[in-house]
């Protein structure tokens, strides 16, 4: 009878090991792939708002919807919720798809840049409990002119109001938050940590958040979507009023030790 042949024990384990090297090297690699395939998709979902956008915009005059009124109705949400048929996966980066309070109420004990703000309930929210992951820039809403933000003291004669405007391409629409809408100013201090975002109004730190390897992504009035530098943000017209040289930008004299150390080798802008 022929002796059959077989692995050893230390040709066994010498497979085992080369195996498990090979993961080793290639589980780091798959990750990345895998987190810029959500960034892409990220991207394409805010490319796709950039339409509902216009096309709101095209059957409101060339506005945008109010922001405030009774209840939450003329919110972002609520006011476009025929364009984008009231998918809740619209709502989000692909990120940050849990949110941070669950059908029952109940509130993570997990919260992170990578969670969904909401559940939200009430006149002009989901019945389902609306919850999110993207945010609109408020100053390009359009309230009535007598209304003057609770924020800060700017009269909504900086809003935009309208996509019609110059510099479009600079003036931010809607992007990854933890907050469905932000106000943010030159004025703004970046988080020390990213879980300080609810830390006074300062709303530049709701989404100063590492969701994209340094980057957020973000829609434009241009109707263009891109990746947009955590330092960028400073230097973004995020109303008529902005002042470009404000204190968190190279032209305004911010040194590289200024930032946070978790922003701090960001590129500078």
């Amino acid at each position: 009878m022929k002796r059959q042949k077989g692995f050893t024990l230390i040709e066994l384990l010498v497979v085992i090991a080369i195996i498990a090297l090979l993961m080793s090297i290639l589980m780091p690699a798959l990750a990345r792939v895998k987190q810029q395939a959500k960034t892409m998709a990220c991207q394409a979902n805010l490319k796709q708002w950039t339409l509902y956008f216009s096309m709101y915009a095209e059957d409101h005059e060339g506005k945008f919807q109010a922001g405030v009124g009774d209840g939450h109705t003329h919110h972002w949400m609520n006011a476009l919720r025929t364009y984008y048929r009231n998918d809740p996966k619209m709502r989000c980066c692909p990120t940050a798809m849990k949110p941070l309070i669950d059908e029952n109420g109940q509130l993570s004990p997990q919260w992170n840049v990578f969670s969904a703000w909401g559940r939200f309930w009430g006149e002009g929210y989901d019945s389902q409990g609306e919850y999110g992951s993207y945010g609109i820039n408020g100053w390009v809403e359009d309230p009535p002119p007598s209304y003057t933000t609770v924020y800060e003291d700017f009269e909504t004669v900086y809003n935009w109001r309208t996509p019609n405007v110059k510099g479009a391409g600079y003036v931010p629409l809607f992007m990854d938050a933890l907050r469905f809408n932000v106000f943010p100013r030159d004025t703004d201090t970046p988080p020390e940590f990213q879980d300080m975002a609810w830390q006074g109004m300062q709303h530049m730190r709701r989404i100063c958040i590492d969701r994209h390897d340094g980057f957020i992504n973000m829609a434009f009035l241009d109707w263009s979507a891109r990746k947009a530098g955590l330092k960028e943000l400073w230097t973004l017209k995020w109303h008529r009023a902005y002042n470009l040289a404000g204190p968190w930008t190279t032209v305004g004299g911010v040194q590289p030790s200024d930032w946070p150390t978790w922003i701090r080798t960001c590129k500078d802008y």
